[in-house]
């Protein structure tokens, strides 16, 4: 997988655009959350990047080397500091309710790992802490069929459900949780329509 994201994030351009994530942005906006935010799968870091701006600390993590030099790139030019991890999280030094906020966007694991992940990395926020999730969703293929532009995982496994993130996420309090239609504009690798699950939770 890190050979993967490396060849992408290789490219001059950004992947995904510098913009953060419309969903992400608009929950940071609205519960205007305070201190530590972790951000797993940050690429290159354009959500990570915004979050600091936004004047929280910041600790991301990826597979991809490629993808930490253009997100510190990206942090330099914003005048922000973010600091960036490269490996396999479990082995990364994060402790257990340490962070105020957990940002999970796009951050689509290997389907026989991806519950045990998320619910792992759910064991970093703190009580009360502030999870927000975006990823593609159950119906997601047909609209990829229709639209390969906009991205995502091949494999149905790969996808997310309502009711997988209601028990995966099952100790926390949903202020939002629906799939639904989003046009995505993100760099050259989201771009169109497609089913994504949405979801905002206060840990329990």
């Amino acid at each position: 997988m890190s050979t993967t994201w490396n060849e992408r994030y290789a490219q001059p351009d950004y992947a995904y655009g510098t913009d953060p994530n419309a969903f992400f942005a608009e929950q940071l906006r609205l519960r205007q959350p305070t201190g530590r935010i972790l951000l797993p799968a940050d690429g290159e870091g354009r959500n990570g990047v915004y979050a600091a701006e936004q004047g929280l600390q910041v600790s991301s993590f990826d597979l991809s080397e490629a993808g930490q030099r253009k997100a510190m790139q990206l942090a330099d030019e914003r005048r922000v500091a973010i600091d960036y991890r490269v490996g396999d999280f479990r082995e990364l030094g994060y402790h257990e309710a340490s962070f105020d906020v957990l940002a999970l966007i796009y951050a689509h694991f290997p389907a026989d790992v991806k519950q045990d992940y998320n619910q792992r990395l759910a064991t970093y926020l703190r009580t009360g802490g502030l999870l927000i999730f975006e990823a593609f969703g159950s119906r997601h293929l047909e609209y990829r069929k229709d639209d390969p532009k906009v991205g995502g995982p091949g494999s149905q496994e790969m996808l997310f459900s309502v009711e997988e993130l209601r028990r995966t996420f099952r100790y926390f309090e949903v202020l939002y949780l629906a799939e639904e239609p989003v046009t995505l504009r993100e760099g050259a690798y989201h771009q169109g329509t497609g089913s994504v699950v949405r979801f905002v939770g206060r840990k329990l």
